[in-house]
């Protein structure tokens, strides 16, 4: 057995506290420290850990062998880039930067440096979601993808939201993920983006927007639609659509009708994935019902974000290609912040 990776951890709001107690519980990791820029309240388990204000201070003399940036945006690239050239590999939580020049430098300084860049797409550890997945490639395109993620939030969670966009919109923050579903379905080419937005609220900046819907077209014919919309005015009906079509059928997330859209939870769960074959008999008629997967025992929010952190673990010590990973965090986000231009704009955005 190797011995433990030294990592830092940067950032300590949801996500970074969540990884932070995968760090914690993995004795593949050692936490040398903590990072953030006012002391917070740590879960249990992260007590005795020192938290440090300043992430370039702490690396310089901490020498990590593991960053864990868990930060806002904007800050995403400047320390991926600042930890791989001390020597460190790194963990970033999505989106990779808040431009794609940025994205593209991170990725060039990982492999110029010869490290790891393993980026946040939890739902690339999600067994269901991996299932979802293939069942769609079964199908073979073209497809259409009808996807959103809206999040009725309020208290806290509305703090939080409104946090984020101090540099990220909605569309771009979450949407990373599931264009990064799109484009695994279709392995096809992004050509051409759409995107609108709308504020909805006096509480966050006047060139900012809580409401977004993003259309993407593939070089296969493939189009995909994604919403996202954050804030107490956001409607529960419907806020969890995740479906995708072929001429040959259809694979749907059943949710719950119970759920709450800021559980973060239901985020990540799918209760029940449902297969639907398009075939017909002589008679017009379906040839067989609809199937429904029922997904028991699922991961939650913790458990997947320890998954996430085995697969650092196991990148680093089996060096493992993360070429392709890191492409597509790339052209997800570029799609994103192309949707994100054309809300701004107002003209569609050829890729």
């Amino acid at each position: 057995m190797s011995s433990a990776i030294r990592v830092l951890s940067a950032g300590l709001g949801n996500m970074g506290r969540s990884h932070a107690l995968a760090y914690h519980e993995n004795p593949g990791f050692t936490i040398v420290g903590l990072v953030n820029r006012s002391k917070v309240p740590v879960p249990a388990g992260l007590e005795g850990y020192e938290i440090l204000p300043s992430f370039h201070e702490a690396l310089k003399e901490l020498k990590p062998e593991l960053c864990s940036i868990n930060t806002y945006s904007d800050s995403h690239a400047e320390y991926a880039i600042a930890a791989m050239e001390a020597g460190a590999h790194v963990f970033v939580e999505k989106p990779l930067a808040t431009t794609v020049a940025d994205a593209e430098r991170v990725v060039a300084c990982a492999k110029a440096n010869g490290r790891k860049l393993v980026v946040g797409y939890i739902l690339r550890h999600h067994p269901s979601w991996m299932r979802l997945i293939e069942e769609a490639r079964k199908l073979g395109g073209p497809y259409v993808f009808r996807m959103n993620l809206n999040q009725q939030s309020s208290g806290p969670t509305w703090a939080t939201h409104k946090a984020l966009m101090q540099t990220t919109p909605p569309i771009v923050d979450c949407g990373v993920h599931y264009v990064d579903v799109m484009c695994q379905i279709t392995d096809a080419k992004p050509v051409e983006v759409r995107g609108m937005g709308l504020r909805l609220s006096d509480e966050i900046a006047p060139d900012m927007y809580n409401y977004g819907h993003l259309q993407v077209l593939f070089d296969d014919g493939s189009l995909g639609w994604y919403e996202a919309g954050w804030g107490p005015m956001i409607s529960e009906t419907a806020f969890f659509v995740k479906d995708v079509m072929s001429p040959n059928g259809s694979v749907s997330i059943v949710m719950d009708p119970n759920a709450k859209s800021d559980d973060i939870d239901t985020h990540t769960k799918t209760a029940v994935i449902r297969l639907h074959n398009a075939a017909t008999g002589p008679d017009g008629r379906f040839l067989s019902p609809d199937e429904d997967l029922r997904m028991a025992g699922e991961p939650g929010h913790q458990e997947l974000c320890d998954r996430e952190q085995a697969y650092v673990l196991k990148a680093i010590r089996e060096d493992i290609d993360l070429t392709r990973h890191m492409d597509d965090a790339v052209q997800s986000l570029r799609i994103c912040l192309a949707a994100d231009e054309s809300v701004r704009t107002g003209q569609t955005v050829k890729l």
